[in-house]
């Protein structure tokens, strides 16, 4: 039987879901309704559904008429890509009305919400799948299949360093995520993929966190102290931004355009705010400490305005050391060239034993972000069902696990203090 699929929030992630049921998935599920505070942003979603897509239209719904539209369509799964403060609100709610739930990482950003999250789940017996396409990654599933293998034996320690380059490093700056409070910061927006994979590659849970970091590249301040003079609040119409290579013309956009500068009308919000203006309240420099359950340590840094994207990570355990380094195809969120996302552009992993000469492991890409993870991830979500080996699919738990370390993490940025997991989601 085909599933029925609404979503809620048809912003710039929107499309990677509801593209892929209107598509390739079709025959297992249909969309039946789009949610959304902002009626211009769901009517775009509805062009794109039949000029891109050749899918129907579908029944829209103000966010003030989920249940409406809940009750009006009944679907089996609601999809959830809104602003990441608000994920928590529209999962309850669906689990409360019946609905299972697929949400777009991060789970939630706080203890309070994630909380009231697992209770929801518990009372209500239904399911949250949380969109990890991270694990899906064929580099990162080969990963989880060699530390599975004991190749390496018992792993020791990490070190993880993820570098955000000055296109889609800087686009968080840009927009709601800017503001810690709608995101928890790049600690929990982004970081919850790093952290999700470290978990999910040494098959624990975090236990105690340190973190250190701060704003210092972009903002206002950081600008002045590098001597800029001339500021702007956002790039449209704007004479300032013309030459910055920091600014985004959504005007010179289609697609940005219609999803944003065309929608700005109906709830202000703006797509294309300075990187080096005021009320930015995410760090863009930061550096993590954890331990976990199973002993392991992992030392973290994440910072947002490199000559290059992508990640390195190198594993350290008895019978040897595991070394990946992946140079990703940067992009700007929702830019309109969706197929370039996460792309790898060249990656390398090695195995180097204790006593035997290293060795490269061939990785077989796939088509796609991700290395093709993005599809296998889709297949998961909205496919026949499988066996998956290396279970890949991410549950609530796994969603809490992931921003616990950095919630944690924004803490011990606070206090200065390393912060328990623990005491903090049990108190």
């Amino acid at each position: 039987m085909r599933k029925k699929y609404a979503l809620v929030g048809t912003g710039g992630r929107a499309e990677f879901f509801y593209g892929a049921i209107a598509s390739q998935f079709s025959q297992y599920g249909e969309l039946v309704a789009f949610c959304d505070q902002n009626m211009t942003r769901q009517h775009y979603a509805n062009t794109l559904l039949q000029e891109k897509y050749h899918h129907p239209a579908i029944a829209t719904y103000a966010a003030k008429d989920f249940d409406k539209m809940v009750d009006e369509q009944n679907p089996d799964i609601v999809i959830v890509t809104s602003v990441d403060r608000t994920h928590h609100t529209y999962i309850i709610r669906a689990l409360e009305l019946g609905c299972d739930v697929i949400t777009e990482k991060p789970i939630t950003i706080d203890v309070e919400k994630a909380k009231l999250i697992e209770a929801a789940v518990k009372q209500t017996g239904k399911e949250v799948r949380v969109a990890f396409n991270y694990r899906y990654a064929p580099h990162n599933t080969k990963v989880k299949e060699l530390i599975q293998a004991k190749t390496i034996g018992e792993i020791y320690s990490v070190h993880f360093e993820w570098a955000l380059d000055t296109t889609h490093g800087a686009d968080y700056f840009r927009r709601w995520h800017r503001d810690k409070n709608n995101s928890g910061g790049l600690l929990v927006h982004k970081s919850t993929h790093h952290f999700d994979l470290v978990n999910f590659w040494l098959d624990t849970t975090p236990e105690k966190v340190y973190a250190a970091g701060g704003l210092r590249f972009y903002g206002k301040e950081n600008a002045e102290d590098r001597g800029i003079e001339q500021f702007y609040q956002r790039a449209h119409d704007n004479p300032h931004a013309e030459h910055d290579p920091f600014a985004l013309h959504l005007a010179k956009n289609p697609h940005l355009k219609k999803m944003y500068l065309d929608a700005e009308h109906e709830d202000g919000y703006q797509r294309d705010q300075s990187v080096f203006g005021d009320g930015i309240s995410i760090e863009d420099t930061l550096a993590v400490i954890v331990h976990y359950k199973n002993k392991a340590l992992l030392t973290y840094s994440l910072n947002a305005y490199l000559p290059w994207e992508g990640f390195s990570v190198v594993f350290n355990g008895s019978k040897g050391r595991i070394e990946l380094s992946v140079k990703e195809r940067s992009y700007i969120n929702s830019g309109g060239e969706k197929s370039d996302e996460g792309e790898a552009e060249a990656l390398r992993l090695t195995v180097m034993p204790m006593f035997a000469p290293s060795y490269d492991v061939p990785i077989q890409l796939g088509e796609g972000g991700h290395g093709g993870g993005d599809q296998v991830l889709l297949a998961d979500l909205f496919g026949a069902p499988v066996i998956d080996p290396f279970k890949r699919a991410a549950t609530h738990t796994d969603g809490i696990q992931s921003i616990m370390t950095g919630i944690a993490g924004n803490q011990s940025l606070k206090s200065g203090l390393p912060v328990s997991i623990t005491n903090l989601y049990e108190r």
